[in-house]
């Protein structure tokens, strides 16, 4: 196998994004990325991160990226869960990334990034990190109104984001 088929292995999983760290979890020297790139067959998205010039696109794909983007233990916080959940209308121009660590490097205009110290419970939606749909509502209070908010969560205990409990908590602490 070619440093390309184990690269489309891992990518193809993963809105067919790969990373350097990816890349050195297969054993392949991060300098082979930057060639494939060159070639044509990846596309440089940012520092350290690449996508398959032939992906199927989905309309997932900007979250992913943005978490991609921002890398390490990163993951969607606040209103982008919402909108990636389709549980509530947001800015569909921004994208909220949460991350502990530190990140120093340039970020697209459109994502934005919230610094978290507090450790926050991640489950995965759509195959991308999350914040948990609970937190999500209770972190967009100073942002969005009380009744879109509302909405959501019935919406979410709907299509089964949240059990009984957490609903009752959250119409409790959002009223």
């Amino acid at each position: 196998m070619t440093y390309y088929d184990d690269i489309f292995e891992r990518a193809v999983d993963n809105y067919y994004l790969i990373t350097t760290d990816d890349a050195n979890d297969l054993g392949i020297p991060p300098v082979e990325l930057a060639k494939l790139a060159k070639r044509g067959r990846l596309q440089n998205l940012g520092r350290g991160l690449y996508r398959l010039t032939r992906h199927v696109p989905s309309e997932f794909d900007p979250y992913a990226i943005a978490v991609a983007r921002v890398g390490g233990p990163a993951y969607l916080y606040g209103e982008s869960v919402l909108a990636l959940l389709r549980l509530a209308p947001t800015n569909p121009e921004r994208i909220f990334v949460a991350t502990p660590a530190r990140i120093r490097k340039q970020l697209p205009d459109g994502i934005q990034m919230v610094p978290r110290k507090e450790p926050a419970r991640i489950t995965r939606y759509e195959g991308i990190p999350c914040q948990r749909v609970k937190d999500a509502i209770l972190a967009c209070r100073k942002t969005m109104m009380p009744e879109r908010l509302a909405e959501a969560a019935s919406r979410a205990r709907a299509e089964g984001f949240l059990t009984k409990t957490e609903l009752d908590e959250l119409e409790e602490a959002l009223a």
